[in-house]
């Protein structure tokens, strides 16, 4: 089963191969098109999954601002999510 991230009418990320943890998909670094995609210096704190890095998200002069999220150096529970990114605030996350 595939899955796309999509904002803004934009295909942010597609793959088969996605973790679900705590109801999110995380996708593969590589299947995000990086184009669209701005680090950014927010970073927040999961007790089992360790320290979050974000990106913002830029499409036709729009900016999502910390829509997707990483674990650069997850925990071990968490290892899972490694190199892989997940996504909120209003990006739509459908299974095909």
């Amino acid at each position: 089963m595939s899955v796309r991230a999509v904002w803004n009418d934009v295909v942010l990320a597609e793959s088969d191969d996605t973790v679900v943890v705590e109801g999110n998909h995380y996708f593969p670094a590589e299947a995000i098109n990086k184009e669209y995609f701005a680090v950014s210096d927010t970073h927040t704190v999961c007790p089992w999954k360790g320290t979050a890095s974000y990106y913002s998200i830029t499409v036709d002069d729009r900016t999502n601002a910390d829509a997707a999220w990483y674990y650069p150096e997850p925990k071990p529970e968490a290892e899972q999510i490694r190199d892989r990114v997940a996504f909120w605030r209003g990006v739509d996350v459908v299974e095909n």
